[in-house]
This record gives structure tokens, C-alpha cells and sequence, in this order.
């Protein structure tokens, strides 16, 4: 499945210059692969898993059947690595930025930056990763008709054609956070011409395929209703089923509340105006005492103080908490050159940015205060990044 980068709903997310996220073994398309940790746990189960199931096909095999079987595991894992890269070309196909690529626990994730901008491009997008795990499991097949069945090299296709149409079969359920959910979506998108009522609708169905795993699966395994062999068929107990149960209603319950966090902060980030945001400023020079300053600007019926030189142009932006740490029988003898930040250029933004651009120019350049500027390079006041991130939480806080 592919999945949009989580975002907090306490503040404004923070994007590290390099996503990190285990180990990096590439950069197909010039987007980064990472094998998270979790990946050599599964790893270990499947060889575990695997080697018991080629004990009884291929007995004769001894102790070599789990190095056929890591072999399996690093094959099915490169399977989902096909899977996500259908995701991560059709994005780009989209001009869609892709962040990582991680390969984890349950799968694999394509961190997917911003959102489809039509619901016929998002449906594709979805579609294409089942698709080629389809596309997979037919590879397989056609070449296990070439080989004798009962060798290795019968037992790996027949595995990896099995575990293809799993990937894809379970991957196409109806809910998000899965390719299905997006592609029900997207239905739901096209029919009402509204994003978030197709998230909503796939992330309710999410939440009761989360629901429907965890009662369900134990029961089909329990009863028998996978085949006779079930319960022996990777060795697994009634309490190994509900654990495995268990993890995956969490995974798909817990993605789908996600999906849709980050639907309504993508709903609402539009309304982050810097110009709405900005605080009315006022220009004193360097030597003014903290005093006269905070009485033109209380005047002025303005919140914040900007230090110019004798053109006028801005030097530096006195800091609010530096403010409020002077005790008032002291602000007449410190001047407000002592108290202020020394502007650069990242701390220069436009009065046009707003939404997810004013974020990442506040990400690029970390301070507490911004120089607010008009096209024509005119000061039109200052933004408080605590400002942001109030109107950040209530935005998020909003239902849609």
C-alpha cells in the first residue's frame, strides 16, 4: 500500500532533510529505499515458517531447506519492492513528490508527499501496485509450468506465486489505509466531487475491515475454512492466529485514522495565511529604548517591533520572549538592538505563502519570528511561528 507521510495533530509536522528509516539500500528513480529493523524479524519468521513447510515437502534438503527459505523470504521482499516502486513511478508519472520508499513488517510503504489531484489519477495510483503483484504471481506461474513440481525450484515459484495473490488480494480490500481504500476513494471522490467524503467513507470501511480481521481470521483458521491444513500451514497455534489478527486490525485501524488526520489537515491548511497571520508592525532604529518602542507600537495598535537603519531597511526583529523577560523599571534603559534576532534570508517570507508553502518555508529556516514582505520587497509585519502553530492545532481541531 502507499501511504502519505503521517503529520501530528498537536503542530506543524517537522520534515527532516534526509527521512532516514532503517537501512538505505538504493535510490531507484532517485527516491530512497530503506529496510526498516522490523524487516530482519520478519525475515527470521518466514525463514522459520517456510523451512518447517520444505521439512515436509523436501525432507532430503536437511538444514539447507533454511537457506531456500531465506531465499524465499529476500525474493517475496523484493516482490513488495516491485509493488512499491509501481506506486512511486506513477507518482512521479504525476509530477508527485515520493519521499522514501520503506520496506517494513507487514510490506512496504511509498511516502507519497502530496495529494492526486484528480480522482481518475488517484484510482491509477492505487491500482497499478496490486496490479503488479498480479502481474508477479503470473510470472511465477508461467515459469513454474517449466520446472518439476516437488524441487526447490518448484516449492520458491509455487510460494512466491501464493504470496503474490495474497499481497495483491489483500491489498485490494475496500479500506483504507490499503490500495483498495484509495481506490474506493477515488469512486467515492468522482461521484460527489468531494476529496474528503471518499476518505471518509474508505476510512470507515477501514475500520470495519480492522474490526472483521480481528474476529474473523481466528475463526476461518480455527474452523478450518482455509483448507484442512490451515492450522498447519506455517505451523501456527489458535493464539499465534490472534496475535497475527490482532497486529493487523492495529495496523489497518490505526491507518485508516491516519488517512484521516491527514485528509482534513490538507482540508484546512489552505486557510494558514501568511497575510492573515501576520502581526502589525512598527520600525524603530537601533538605540531605541525598549520603553518608547513598546509606546509607539501600543499607539500604533501594533504587536511587534521591527529594528531599521537610517534608510529604513530592516535589520533585525526584536524577539517577544526576549521582551518579556525585562522587568518594566528596566525598559527604558535597554535598547531593543540587545533584544532582537538578526534577520537572514530565510527569515524574509512572502505575504503570498500560505498552506503547505508557508509551512515549508518556516521548516526550511527554524526561528521564532518572521520578516512578513509584500512582492514589491515593502515590510508589511512580522509572523510569530507560535502564531502558526495555534492556527495550525485549531485548524486540525475543526471537523470538516
Amino acid at each position: 500500500s502507499h501511504e502519505d507521510p503521517a503529520a501530528g495533530d498537536r503542530k506543524p509536522p517537522q520534515r527532516p532533510k534526509e527521512p532516514g528509516g532503517g537501512i538505505l539500500m538504493g535510490r531507484p528513480f532517485g527516491v530512497p529505499v530503506y529496510v526498516a529493523p522490523s524487516w530482519f524479524l520478519v525475515a527470521a519468521l518466514i525463514t522459520w515458517v517456510f523451512g518447517g513447510q520444505l521439512d515436509r515437502v523436501l525432507p532430503e534438503l536437511g538444514n539447507a531447506r533454511y537457506l531456500v527459505s531465506l531465499f524465499f523470504a529476500v525474493a517475496f521482499y523484493a516482490s513488495v519492492l516491485v509493488h512499491e516502486l509501481a506506486h512511486t513511478i506513477a507518482a512521479l508519472r504525476f509530477k508527485l513528490p515520493v519521499r522514501r520508499i520503506q520496506l517494513q513488517f507487514f510490506g512496504g510503504v511509498s511516502e507519497i508527499e502530496k495529494e492526486s489531484e484528480t480522482p481518475g489519477r488517484e484510482f491509477v495510483l492505487a491500482f497499478v501496485g496490486p496490479l503488479l503483484s498480479l502481474v508477479l504471481a503470473g510470472v511465477f506461474y508461467v515459469a513454474l509450468q517449466t520446472v518439476e513440481p516437488g524441487t526447490v525450484p518448484g516449492v520458491l515459484l509455487a510460494g512466491l506465486m501464493i504470496s503474490n495473490l495474497i499481497v495483491a488480494a489483500f491489498n485490494l480490500l475496500p479500506g483504507l489505509p490499503l490500495d483498495g481504500g484509495r481506490m474506493l476513494r477515488a469512486v467515492v471522490w468522482k461521484i460527489t466531487g468531494k476529496p474528503m467524503s471518499g476518505t471518509v467513507a474508505a476510512a470507515w470501511v477501514g475500520r470495519a475491515l480492522a474490526v472483521s480481521v480481528l474476529i474473523g481470521l481466528p475463526l476461518l483458521t480455527q474452523s478450518g475454512a482455509l483448507g484442512t491444513g490451515a492450522e498447519n500451514l506455517g505451523g501456527m497455534d489458535t493464539v499465534t492466529d490472534a496475535l497475527l489478527a490482532a497486529i493487523l486490525a492495529a495496523i489497518i485501524w490505526t491507518g485508516a485514522g491516519n488517512s484521516l488526520r491527514m485528509a482534513r489537515l490538507r482540508e484546512h491548511l489552505p486557510e494558514l495565511r501568511a497575510r492573515n497571520l501576520t502581526r502589525r508592525a512598527v520600525p524603530v532604529q537601533t538605540d531605541t529604548p525598549l520603553s518608547e518602542a513598546l509606546r509607539r507600537a501600543n499607539d500604533a495598535g501594533a504587536r511587534a517591533l521591527v529594528v531599521v537603519d537610517a534608510e529604513g531597511e530592516p535589520l533585525s526583529l526584536v524577539r517577544e520572549a526576549a521582551i518579556v523577560g525585562v522587568p518594566e523599571h528596566r525598559r527604558p534603559w535597554v535598547a531593543v538592538s540587545g533584544l532582537a534576532q538578526e534577520l537572514t534570508d530565510g527569515m524574509r517570507v512572502s505575504a503570498e505563502l500560505a498552506g503547505e508553502d508557508l509551512l515549508d518555508a518556516l521548516r526550511a529556516a527554524p526561528a521564532t519570528e518572521y520578516l512578513v514582505v509584500e512582492d514589491s520587497g515593502e515590510i508589511y509585519g512580522v509572523l510569530s511561528a507560535a502564531d502558526v502553530e495555534r492556527a495550525f492545532v485549531k485548524a486540525m481541531a475543526r471537523p470538516s
